[in-house]
């Protein structure tokens, strides 16, 4: 009971130090609950990987005893686990993370038990579900793929009876044991009100698990005692009261057995020295470059990124180089990088929807690979989410994985493993975790698909921190491009494949009277130039073929000429290549397929409004029509991008003249 104790007086000194205003935001408490982490943590051995949510303290108590880690983060110090960036929700240590989304965790679980299964060597994962939690979708698709793929997962259902304020009466058909039969998986039962009892079934399902490698719900009763978060309790106080009554540690308490009192000063002690610590270390949070896991920049106290206000940095031999590659079809080049990625690295796995042979993809993208591969490529259900928070656990523990989503249209449907799990991991755990997942998904129209088929949405993707989103076209080479990605990937990265693109040839040949030249990064920005500039066009993904097209045309018809810009790399963005084309021309056309409407070009124009060493310039924009991706072909034209748009927008700004103020 040593150990309940200690997670029972840290959290009552939790909600102390939360009256005296020593703690700010949410504080979840388990009191009442603390024999779930014991248990679960006692069953447990070295090398399994547990996964918790928004009340973890305990959890993370029982499985790292850092009562002093914890108690820092809490309270915000840099001597905090997570250097005060976590908080009460978000802590990792030792095989441990936890997050406050809590329907989110259970792929991200599921994707270390499957890690665990690929290393071989017996370790197991355990995730944390509140009672509240099975009404999520995500939740659902976890259970159904760890019991298809045999994953050694223990899913701990804490069960009291209650979510925030809604009983679970009121919310939950069915019961625990009925879904978890749903999906032929093994149910266990206990109760927080028979210590020994659940000490022993926790042992037992977790020794399952291990010797078997099959999922079990081991479904815990239990009960809270206190409020959802600090005093925010709407139940009856007489039905409370009789909890505490009945409460195994506070009947214990009233036995006061010989060495209670020993027991509680020693805990008290190391508490009260904790707390003491952490007041006395610096504020957490920050570190002077804005923390790592891929974030642009510290917010400044202006309230806008610094490096949107640094005049642009041009190498002393120019910013443009020459740009080359051997010319090969983008399905080809992209297939060929995976299995070359594949052969050098077993860390590298495929998940997605028919991906296998003989379909090979819905763009055959993947053919030949499963052969070649068997045991590296998945075929998964249509559960978007979960594969992308599986491969966002697959990556936790040090794997390659490389989601493909079959269509960029469903890609929303994985936002909040994006969002809220894969793009949070390593700032928030303070480095002590990384990411390096990739996510690629065909994206546009011009092929008839229809509203729900044809969607650029990228834009809801960009500006995450943490991630980074590119975008081929045909002047970058795949194979370049995916074989760099392969073997640097750091963060959550989007890979947004143009679907016209797969059957066409990237080459770096350029049109009659044009060169081809990059800036930064290969895979980064890649220039169309042509002699006497007078506009500037930016350009990406499936809109890259239409302004190329409108810039050939401007040059052989009206002898106007124009620099294309394609950049790869859309977030984070560099600005510099855009910044050093329109000092030269003073003027911009931003072309994209997806809605303009806070989209790439909005931030684009935002971020040059921003920035030194330009001068005024004007700016048009061309997009789709403001309404969906119609099925017709002879309406999709017209919705949407055209090279026609692209000419025009360009005619509008030279009728303008030069510049003399920004529009």
């Amino acid at each position: 009971m040593y150990a309940a104790l200690t997670i029972r007086r840290v959290e009552q000194k939790l909600l102390e130090l939360f009256s005296q205003g020593l703690l700010q935001g949410t504080v979840h408490t388990c009191i009442g609950q603390e024999l779930v982490g014991v248990a679960v943590a006692r069953a447990l051995r070295p090398g399994d990987f547990i996964f918790s949510n928004h009340r973890g303290h305990g959890h993370y108590l029982a499985w790292t005893d850092d009562l002093e880690g914890l108690v820092a983060e809490v309270m915000g110090r840099a001597t905090g686990v997570c250097g005060g960036r976590g908080g009460s929700q978000h802590l990792c240590r030792g095989g441990f993370f936890s997050n406050g989304v809590q329907g989110g965790i259970a792929p991200v679980a599921a994707g270390l038990a499957m890690a665990q299964r690929l290393h071989g060597r017996g370790g197991i994962a355990a995730v944390f579900l509140g009672d509240g939690t099975l009404g999520q979708g995500v939740v659902y698709e976890t259970l159904n793929i760890a019991s298809k793929w045999s994953l050694p997962l223990l899913v701990v259902v804490e069960d009291n009876g209650i979510a925030q304020s809604t009983p679970r009466r009121d919310a939950m058909a069915g019961t625990v044991r009925g879904r978890a039969r749903a999906f032929g998986i093994g149910y266990r039962a206990a109760t927080t009100s028979r210590p020994a009892e659940l000490l022993e079934a926790a042992r037992e399902a977790a020794d399952f698990v291990r010797s078997a490698g099959e999922p079990v719900v081991l479904h815990i009763r239990t009960r809270r005692l206190m409020a959802h978060s600090k005093s925010d309790d709407t139940r009856d106080p007489a039905v409370v009261a009789s909890l505490v009554r009945r409460d195994p540690l506070n009947r214990l308490m009233l036995r006061r057995p010989a060495n209670l009192e020993a027991a509680l000063e020693r805990i008290d002690r190391r508490i009260e020295a904790a707390v003491a610590a952490a007041q006395a270390a610096p504020a957490g949070g920050l570190d002077a470059d804005g923390g790592s896991g891929g974030a642009e920049a510290a917010p400044s106290q202006a309230g806008v990124a610094d490096h949107a206000l640094r005049p642009p940095r041009v190498p002393a031999d120019g910013l443009w180089k020459p740009w080359s590659f051997e010319a090969v079809r983008v399905a080809d080049g992209i297939r060929d990088a995976l299995a070359e990625g594949m052969a050098g690295d077993e860390r590298v796995l495929l998940l997605g929807e028919d991906i296998r042979d003989p379909y090979g993809g819905a763009f055959k993208v993947t053919a030949g690979l499963s052969t070649r591969f068997p045991q590296r490529v998945r075929n998964t259900p249509i559960s978007e989410a979960a594969i992308v928070g599986i491969g966002a656990g697959l990556a936790l523990a040090g794997w390659r994985p490389v989601v493909e989503i079959m269509f960029g249209d469903f890609i929303l449907l994985a936002a909040d493993q994006w969002v809220n799990h894969a793009a949070k991991f390593a700032w928030m755990y303070d480095g002590a975790a990384c990411v390096p997942l990739i996510v690629r998904t065909p994206m546009g129209g011009y092929r008839g698909y229809g509203p729900t088929h044809s969607q650029c949405l990228e834009k809801h993707l960009l500006g995450v921190p943490g991630t980074r989103v590119l975008a081929l076209h045909r002047r970058c080479c795949p194979k370049r491009l995916y074989a760099a990605l392969l073997t640097t990937v750091d963060r959550p990265t989007l890979v947004l494949e143009n679907k016209l693109l797969y059957a066409q040839r990237a080459e770096a040949v350029a049109p009659a009277g044009f060169e081809i030249s990059a800036a930064g990064e290969p895979f980064a920005t890649v220039r169309l130039a042509s002699p006497r500039p007078m506009a500037t066009v930016v350009a990406y993904g499936g809109a890259a073929e239409a302004a190329e097209a409108a810039v050939v045309r401007l040059w052989e018809e009206e002898e106007v000429g124009s620099e294309l810009l394609l950049p790869s790399q859309l977030y984070p963005l560099d600005v510099e290549p855009v910044v050093d084309s329109l000092r030269r021309t003073g003027r911009l056309v931003v072309v994209e397929e997806g809605q303009l409407f806070a989209g790439f070009g909005a931030e684009l124009l935002a971020r040059l409004a921003c920035q030194e060493g330009i001068g005024p310039f004007r700016a048009r924009r061309v997009g789709p029509a403001a309404c969906p991706v119609p099925a017709s072909r002879s309406a999709e034209a017209r919705a949407l991008p055209s090279a026609d748009g692209v000419v025009e927008a360009v005619t509008e700004l030279l009728g303008a003249g030069r510049p003399g103020l920004n529009g």
